[in-house]
């Protein structure tokens, strides 16, 4: 029987400026999606007042409050209860939860079992060991429950250990995260915006690197790498936990004039960083970082990256001698000859950045990524 429209209910965690890869992801994949299906969203929000509230977009989002915040997930049960609300109103399809993501797991607990069930792989669980003994049999039911698991390159899978202990390979689908490369691209180059930033920092050349300032992320060892970076400065975006531990360990080290701490950078400015940068540097040591949205964005603005071996969907996106270079993570000698090496070879940096570029707008773009979800969908409700 024909389904249509496709009714999808999925299950966020944040709202910004709560924002990180997943949420921005979920956000572009709905964007999409909403054009051609009812797709409805659930994510946390504590600026807003306790009732969920309607934003219109493309898609129907709903906010709600955390009492709580465990091991980085949000824990809401208003969320339970708009969930089951949602579902006695609307009859959803399928349920599409983005992992990690345990307060998505107990949501699904709450809904008939003859939803399908998608779940889309961003990491496995790797910092919350301890809480991960009592929480694996319950991942691997649901794991095993999936009637899709879809990861934006082979290597989630390959890399996993979660989905290739439990997970029926015969379910799982390679759908590439798609970026908005319009919106990086429709600034030029040369513009004055652009140009602004380059010349307050001339004759230095520009690292750029943004993103939440967490343990996984390795900023300290970037930090530590500009120690034998000559002739450049750091461009620091973001912010988090660790922003202040980050600033006093470049104090200690003598090289506050040489980073500059940006802050959080508003979406519709981001593209002017990746422009006036001369390369773009992705030091995360952990594999919670399992792709890097970011590397994808600079690769649209013709940047090469610099990034670490973590024998993930990092590495997949970021081709070693490509697109960019890949080192050692936590090595902060082997960061800073990779930098130095772009940095001295202007003509090894414009082919490694168009290499990036061509890559992006081939294999990583959103049409692509919509039309794909959209086929894994139709494939679980037998619309083939």
């Amino acid at each position: 029987m024909l389904i249509n429209p496709i009714k999808v209910l999925t299950i966020g965690r944040f709202y910004p400026p709560h924002h990180g890869g997943i949420e921005r992801h979920i956000d572009d994949l709905l964007q999409g999606l909403g054009k051609s299906l009812q797709a409805d969203c659930i994510v946390v929000d504590n600026t807003q007042a306790i009732e969920p509230t309607e934003n219109s977009l493309s898609y129907t989002l709903y906010k709600v409050r955390a009492i709580t915040t465990v091991a980085s997930t949000p824990i809401s049960p208003s969320m339970l209860y708009l969930t089951r609300k949602l579902h006695r109103k609307n009859s959803y399809h399928i349920l599409h939860l983005h992992f990690p993501n345990p307060m998505a797991h107990l949501v699904a607990q709450c809904l008939p079992k003859n939803i399908k069930l998608v779940i889309t792989w961003h990491s496995d669980i790797v910092k919350q060991k301890k809480l991960l003994q009592f929480y694996q049999p319950f991942l691997k039911k649901i794991i095993k429950r999936a009637d899709a698991i879809i990861a934006a390159t082979p290597a989630h899978f390959s890399s996993s250990k979660q989905l290739m202990q439990w997970g029926n390979q015969e379910r799982f689908f390679v759908v590439p995260y798609g970026i908005n490369t319009t919106a990086l691209t429709s600034i030029a180059a040369d513009s004055l915006s652009v140009n602004a930033i380059k010349e307050k920092y001339q004759p230095e050349k520009i690292i750029f690197a943004v993103g939440r300032h967490v343990y996984y992320k390795g900023y300290e060892y970037l930090i530590q790498a500009m120690q034998n970076i000559s002739n450049a400065v750091l461009l620091l975006g973001g912010k988090g936990p660790l922003t202040e531990n980050l600033k006093t360990l470049a104090n200690s080290l003598h090289l506050q004039e040489r980073i500059v701490f940006l802050g959080y950078i508003p979406e519709e400015q981001l593209a002017t960083y990746y422009h006036a940068a001369d390369i773009f540097c992705l030091p995360s040591v952990e594999k919670s970082e399992a792709f890097g949205l970011v590397q994808l964005e600079a690769m649209a603005c013709k940047k090469p990256v610099v990034c670490c071996e973590l024998y993930n969907g990092v590495n997949y996106v970021n081709q070693n001698n490509i697109t960019g270079l890949v080192v050692p993570p936590r090595d902060p000698c082997a960061l800073a000859q990779a930098i130095n090496t772009l940095l001295q070879d202007e003509t090894l940096r414009l082919k490694m950045g168009t290499h990036g570029y061509n890559r992006v707008i081939t294999e990583f773009t959103q049409a692509k990524m919509w039309q794909e979800t959209l086929m894994v969908y139709n494939k679980i409700l037998g619309n083939e």
